[in-house]
C-alpha cells in the first residue's frame, strides 16, 4: 500500500460528522480534517479546522499547506456558491458539483426544467415571480397544494396548504419575507425515500437507501425540518420497486447530466415519491443529506475513500456492498426548532454505551461539558441484526437521558413496521 493521504471535509453539522469518520476508517487515509468541524469529532480521530465554510481562500490555502490530497464538501450552500470552481482554479481535487451543476438544488425552478427536458418523472408545477398572476392560478393545483421557496432553505422552505385560505397566507408571506419567486406543485401520494447516488461523469453507483422523517412531531405533525431521523435498509420497499427507481428516474436523470455537459463530480440525492403512477421525484439535492447520512455510511461495506477517489479521477467505480446488518439513527434537537430553536442549553455530557453511537452535530464546549448551538443538536445511532433491535437500543438509550430542553420524535421507522411498546 502507498502512502496515507490526509483529506479535508468541509462542514460542521452531523453530516459531515458522519463522512468524516467514515473516511477516517478507511486504510489509506492517514489524516481527516474538518473545516469548522465540531467539538464531538475528536471522539472518532476527526480534527476541526477553525476555518468557516464559506471562507473558500483560507480553505484553499489551508489544503495546499497540509498536503491535502482532496476535498469533500458537505453543505450544499458552499456547492452553490462555488466551491468547487474556486478549488480546481487553485489546481486542487474536490468532490462536489461545481456552481452551474449545484443550481439543481439551489433553484427548484432550474431543477424542475431539467426534469422536464430529459424525462424525469415529477410532479405537475409551474413556477411565478408576481404574486397576483400565482393567486390567480393556485386553485388550478387543487389542495392540498405544494408551495415551495425556489431557493435554499435548509429543508424547511417548503408548504403543504390544505385550503385556499392558507394557500393564499403561505404566498403572501413568502414574497413579504423576500422570495423572488415561487413554485407551485401538485400534493403527490406515497411514501418516500431517499436515493443517494454517487456520479462519476456518467458513470454512477447508488449508496444504501433510506427513509428520512421531515416532519418535527410524532405522527409526521408539525412544521418541516431538516430531518428527524432516519433508518435503512427499507424493508417495505420492494426490489421491483426500487428498480423502477432506476430505471425510470435515475438513468435519465444521469443521462441528462452528460447530454447537458455538467462533467458532475459528486452526490445527487434523489428524493423520490412511489405514486400510484410510479416512482416520481419531490427533489434533488447535490450533496448527501442530513440524517440520512449517518444512517447509510455505516452500512456501506465499500471502502468510501476509495469510492470517492475514483469518482474524482475518472475511474472504474467500485462496486457497492451493503451490510446485512440495520442502521437505525433518531435526531435530539432543541425546543422550539425548527421555528425559534432554543441556544446556548446546558446539555452537560452523554453516556457512553456499547450499544449506540453519537454523531454530533450543533454543539459547542467540550464532550464532558456540552451546550447547545441550535436547531438539531446529534443524532444517536445503533447498528444491529434487525431494524427492530436497532430502533429499541436508539430509544432504550434516549429514554435514560434528562434533556428537559430537548426534544426528539418517538415514531421513527414506523413506516417500516417497527413498534414502541416493547421498551422499558
Amino acid at each position: 500500500m502507498g502512502q496515507k493521504v490526509n483529506l479535508l471535509v468541509i462542514g460542521e453539522g452531523g453530516r459531515e460528522f458522519a463522512i468524516a469518520k467514515k473516511l477516517k476508517e478507511s486504510a489509506s487515509v492517514n489524516h481527516v480534517y474538518c473545516a469548522p468541524g465540531n467539538v464531538g469529532m475528536p471522539s472518532v480521530g476527526v480534527e476541526p479546522v477553525a476555518i468557516a465554510e464559506n471562507d473558500f481562500a483560507s480553505l484553499i490555502k489551508f489544503a495546499k499547506e497540509h498536503d491535502i490530497k482532496w476535498t469533500f464538501v458537505g453543505p450544499e450552500d458552499c456547492l452553490v456558491d462555488g466551491i468547487v470552481d474556486d478549488f480546481r482554479t487553485a489546481g486542487l481535487k474536490i468532490f462536489g458539483p461545481d456552481a452551474r451543476a449545484a443550481q439543481l438544488e439551489g433553484s427548484k425552478d432550474y431543477a424542475l426544467n431539467f426534469m422536464n427536458n430529459y424525462g424525469v418523472p415529477t410532479a405537475k408545477h409551474a413556477s411565478y415571480r408576481d404574486q397576483t398572476a400565482i393567486l390567480e392560478h393556485v386553485d388550478q393545483f387543487g389542495y392540498p397544494v405544494v408551495i415551495k421557496e425556489n431557493g435554499l432553505a435548509g429543508g424547511k422552505g417548503v408548504v403543504i396548504a390544505q385550503d385556499h385560505n392558507a394557500a393564499v397566507q403561505t404566498i403572501k408571506e413568502m414574497f413579504a419575507s423576500g422570495q423572488a419567486r415561487i413554485v407551485l406543485e401538485e400534493c403527490l401520494a406515497g411514501p418516500e425515500y431517499s436515493m443517494f447516488v454517487v456520479i462519476s461523469n456518467g458513470h454512477y453507483r447508488i449508496l444504501p437507501m433510506a427513509q428520512d422523517h421531515k416532519r418535527a412531531y410524532d405522527g409526521d405533525r408539525g412544521p418541516n425540518t431538516g430531518g428527524m431521523g432516519a433508518y435503512s435498509p427499507l424493508p417495505q420497499l420492494s426490489a421491483t420497486d426500487r428498480q423502477r427507481m432506476i430505471d425510470e428516474v435515475v438513468k435519465p436523470t444521469v443521462d441528462g447530466l452528460v447530454k447537458g455537459e455538467y462533467h458532475y463530480h459528486g452526490v445527487l440525492y434523489i428524493g423520490l415519491m412511489l405514486t400510484a403512477d410510479g416512482p416520481k421525484v419531490i427533489e434533488y439535492n447535490v450533496r448527501l443529506g442530513d440524517p440520512e447520512t449517518q444512517v447509510i455510511l455505516p452500512r456501506l461495506d465499500t471502502d468510501l475513500y476509495q469510492l470517492v477517489d475514483a469518482a474524482i479521477n475518472d475511474q472504474p467505480l467500485p462496486v457497492i456492498n451493503e451490510s446485512a446488518d440495520a442502521s437505525f439513527g433518531v435526531v435530539l434537537a432543541s425546543q422550539g426548532y425548527p421555528q425559534k430553536p432554543i441556544h446556548d442549553q446546558e446539555l452537560g455530557s452523554f453516556p457512553e454505551s456499547s450499544e449506540v453511537e453519537i454523531d454530533y452535530a450543533n454543539v459547542t464546549g467540550t464532550l464532558s461539558h456540552l451546550r447547545g448551538a441550535g436547531g438539531r443538536l446529534l443524532m444517536v445511532l445503533a447498528q444491529a441484526e434487525t431494524l427492530q433491535e436497532a430502533h429499541d437500543r436508539v430509544y432504550m438509550y434516549l429514554e435514560k437521558l434528562n434533556q428537559p430542553e430537548c426534544f426528539y420524535r418517538h415514531d421513527i421507522g414506523a413506516k417500516a413496521g417497527l413498534w414502541n411498546d416493547n421498551r422499558d
